[in-house]
């Protein structure tokens, strides 16, 4: 009797009790497991997909070292042209040729397939970046999913999908961008429960993207070295030794002596002080306005993750935490640095948006009573209706910033494609001036111009200049290269008269420039480029409909051909 009444009782425990409200917990998960698995592999994968691929065939090239520490070095790989900074020379040996054949894979098939279109040839390496940032934005997006959720994993993919820093991040072909690849599939890997495999990716991060990146990826290393030791240590060390070994061995095969581009770079900037201030300096503020400017009020809710955090910990601590502390680490790290770029903080770019999506995520749970995690009062309703407001809001910025950057600063692009449908003599001569820095590369040179030269137009800094076969191609350490930023007195076209084409911005300004004496040159290409000095801040960072185009003031942006007589 006993136990027979023991079994009828044992049912009731589950019946929702009388004394208090029956509520979601009391529910029998008919698909449990169904909602375990988070977000499919495919949505993110065709979203990521879609906005990668408009990056690789809309984004414009953001600052010259891309072009000439790394376009230009993979141009010589594959066409043996191409011009040189000083990081090449094989007196500095700053720069890894590993990083650049791990981009070849792509580009030299591609200039078989493409013959002498090497326009082409420059956006098929675009898309294998995309392609790459697409694959470990997917693979974290599912963790977050799998860990935490669909509607922070989906309010992540959106972000990283729209966002302006990620939509153009993505596609540079920079370290840093490597580096920010790596950082999302360690950090997608982290949430797995793969350490080994987070560690591994993090040390392809450092070795073949960028040393100083080291920094953002240990949390997630030194956490998982506690997790599982004995495997984390061992899939890091091999990893390590590898690379390591094929950096070395790459180096040795180009720069013509054993030498550790790795090693170099570090002693450069650390050892030996380094002078990237000779390079331009800002001030502590720089990365916040620039935070701002490309993730808006999702920089702003990634900042005050911290501050949700002692709400939230039960949530996001420690797995969470750890996956976005490197933004703090980071921005405190690089702020204190004289010299600052943009692209330095491309590493922590996704987990700016996972950090913002955390917090809008917890909106509901800043206003909702600890001792009534189901608080329907008005104040919670109000804060669930917010996170679509705050997203949508996020997105719509974003799309405007994105816009107004493309519209406004594309023409450079452009207008170097230009020459591709354009016939002159072989061994023609274009000049560049004060617009070198906008330089697209030589993929947008057709092989009738023998030649691209820069002209003086009061620049004092050192100027890349050709890869010297003669001196030993990339085993050269010709003597006018120097790591002071002294300008060479090779660097420069003094006959002017040579010029065949002619790159020129014509601004609003009470002088006269070399392209404005029609009797001389004529305009085969012009196109609007947005002037930033005489541009409203607002008007100019953010594209708002029909004030965009009445606000701003354009120049023209023109490839000049010398007139024959």
């Amino acid at each position: 009797m006993a136990l027979s009444a023991v079994r009828q009782r044992r049912p009731e425990a589950s019946d929702p009790s009388p004394s208090r409200p029956y509520t979601k917990l009391d529910k029998p998960k008919k698909s449990e497991g169904k909602e375990e698995q988070g977000l499919a592999w495919f949505l993110p994968f065709l979203a990521l997909g879609i906005l990668r691929y408009m990056s690789a065939t809309s984004n414009l090239i953001h600052d010259c070292d891309e072009v000439f520490n790394y376009w230009e070095p993979l141009h010589f790989l594959l066409y043996k042209t191409g011009f040189q900074t000083w990081e090449y020379s094989s007196q500095f040996a700053l720069r890894s040729y590993l990083y650049l054949l791990f981009h070849e894979i792509v580009g030299r098939p591609a200039s078989w397939l493409f013959s002498e279109d090497k326009v082409r040839v420059f956006y098929a390496v675009r898309f294998f970046l995309g392609l790459l940032s697409v694959l470990v934005d997917t693979v974290l997006v599912v963790a977050l999913s799998r860990k935490y959720g669909k509607r922070l994993a989906s309010y992540a993919l959106a972000m990283l999908c729209l966002t302006s820093g990620c939509f153009f991040a993505s596609t540079s072909f920079l370290p840093s961008s490597f580096s920010m690849y790596a950082i999302s599939l360690a950090s997608g890997l982290f949430l797995l429960d793969k350490p080994a495999a987070a560690i591994s990716v993090a040390v392809v991060g450092v070795i073949l993207g960028w040393p100083f990146s080291i920094l953002a990826f240990l949390p997630v290393t030194l956490y998982s070295l506690s997790r599982k030791f004995k495997q984390a240590f061992i899939g890091g060390a091999v990893s390590s030794v590898i690379l390591l070994a094929l950096s070395i061995v790459t180096d040795f095969y180009y720069y013509g002596k054993w030498t550790s581009s790795v090693l170099n770079l570090l002693i450069y900037n650390v050892a030996g002080g380094g002078e990237s201030h000779l390079y331009g300096t800002e001030g502590p503020l720089y990365y916040l306005r620039n935070g701002f400017n490309n993730f808006n009020f999702c920089f702003v809710l990634a900042m005050l993750f911290l501050g949700i955090l002692p709400i939230a910990k039960k949530k996001y601590a420690p797995d969470l935490l750890i996956v976005i502390s490197p933004i703090y680490i980071w921005l405190g790290f690089m702020s204190l640095q004289p010299h600052k770029e943009e692209r330095f903080l491309y590493p922590i770019y996704p987990l700016i948006c996972v950090a913002a999506s955390a917090v809008i995520e917890s909106f509901p749970d800043i206003f909702r009573s600890k001792y009534n995690p189901y608080d329907p009062s008005i104040i919670v309703t109000i804060a669930k209706v917010l996170r679509p407001v705050a997203l949508s809001l996020i997105l719509y910025a974003s799309h405007a910033r994105t816009f107004s950057l493309i519209n406004g600063y594309s023409a450079p692009l452009e207008v170097y494609k230009i020459l591709e449908h354009h016939h002159a003599d072989n061994n023609s001569i274009l000049c560049v001036g004060s617009e070198w820095h906008r330089f697209p590369s030589s993929f947008f040179i057709p092989d009738y111009v023998g030649q691209v030269r820069w002209i003086d137009d009061g620049f004092r800094g050192l100027l890349p200049l050709p890869f010297n076969s003669t001196l030993g191609g990339t085993a050269a350490a010709p003597p006018y290269f120097n790591n002071k930023n002294i300008a060479s007195d090779k660097q420069y076209l003094h006959d002017v008269d040579a010029c065949t084409f002619l790159v020129e911005l014509q601004l609003k300004r009470p002088y006269l420039t070399r392209g404005s004496n029609m009797s001389e040159w004529e305009a085969i290409a012009a196109l609007p480029y947005l002037d930033r000095e005489l541009s409203p801040a607002l008007y100019r960072s953010f594209f708002i409909p029909y004030l965009w185009q009445e606000k701003n003031v354009f120049g023209m942006y023109k490839l000049l051909k010398r007139v024959t007589t």
